[in-house]
């Protein structure tokens, strides 16, 4: 049975890098029905996209969220820094997929802004240590972490993250996250606006802040390289969900067993682009992307 959902909110996914948990996503995806479903930023990294390196739990993540747009799931992309390739063709769409670089909605009287948060950087004084962290570094830090963690299960021992450690061990990475979060509530407040919704510094947060005489409520949906996490709507309430192996029996993704009969999962679908197509078709990048607000 699918859990039933008004708002999904995900980001920094991460496609077509080392660190990407898409077959975790995937599971995760097959479990929901939801009516919208906003991909707040990074979901395809373009910037370290390498047509040698692009499973097939990374295409079926992208299959998956087409079967669910053509399902009657209204789809938002919105652009981030790693994909920003994309913010040439924003505030196109196609059926009930939207590609934007923010998002503005009002539920239940409340005003919401929702974008990937990249733009802040340019209000902060970038961390070096943040730079030099991201990019190819941090993703063999990830796939390291990620045998590390294999052998600490075998051992009976928890998972660990190195990123988080070294991220919130270090003086200039805190700071950077803290201004990060408060720049965004600040402006959010001056704009008017109830709720931010952001991603990009892959933290899953969710306060209440009281800023120039205005209660602004700030969101953060992590992502799907650490935290695994998403920002779930139900019945006129946000949550965080993370991700948990134990809420999945699925042994096989391609394979489920009804009533003593094997039966093709239905995500085994004809591909609607082949890995080169999407390589060729996504690392065009223009010579200078549109930067925006969101």
């Amino acid at each position: 049975m699918k859990r039933e959902l008004d708002i999904v909110i995900i980001s920094d996914v991460h496609l077509g890098t080392y660190g990407c948990h898409a077959k975790e996503l995937l599971q995760y995806l097959k479990s929901i029905k939801v009516g919208t479903l906003i991909l707040n930023g990074d979901f395809i990294d373009i910037w370290q996209f390498r047509k040698r390196y692009f499973p097939k739990e990374h295409m079926q993540v992208i299959q998956r969220i087409l079967k669910m747009a053509a399902s009657g799931t209204k789809v938002y992309y919105i652009t981030g820094n790693h994909d920003d390739a994309l913010r040439r063709y924003s505030d196109f769409s196609s059926g009930n997929i939207h590609l934007r670089d923010k998002l503005v909605l009002k539920l239940k009287d409340k005003n919401y802004w929702i974008f990937h948060g990249d733009v802040f950087d340019v209000f902060i004084k970038y961390s070096p240590f943040i730079s030099k962290l991201g990019g190819k570094s941090y993703d063999y830090l990830i796939l390291v972490n990620r045998w590390v963690n294999k052998i600490r299960h075998m051992m009976g021992m928890p998972s660990m993250s190195f990123a988080k450690k070294v991220k919130y061990s270090v003086k200039e990475a805190i700071k950077f996250v803290d201004d990060f979060e408060d720049t965004a509530i600040r402006i959010a407040a001056e704009q008017g606006y109830d709720y931010v919704v952001c991603g990009h510094i892959h933290r899953p947060q969710m306060r209440t802040v009281d800023a120039k005489e205005k209660k602004v409520i700030y969101l953060n949906s992590g992502d799907w390289v650490e935290s695994l996490t998403a920002l779930e709507y139900k019945w006129g309430r946000w949550s965080i969900y993370e991700y948990d192996e134990a809420d999945y029996d699925i042994i096989n993704e391609r394979l489920r067993v009804e009533n003593g009969a094997v039966i093709e999962d239905d995500d085994d679908i004809e591909e609607v682009f082949s890995k080169e197509e999407l390589f060729h078709q996504i690392v065009q990048r223009p010579s200078r992307s549109k930067r925006s607000a969101g």
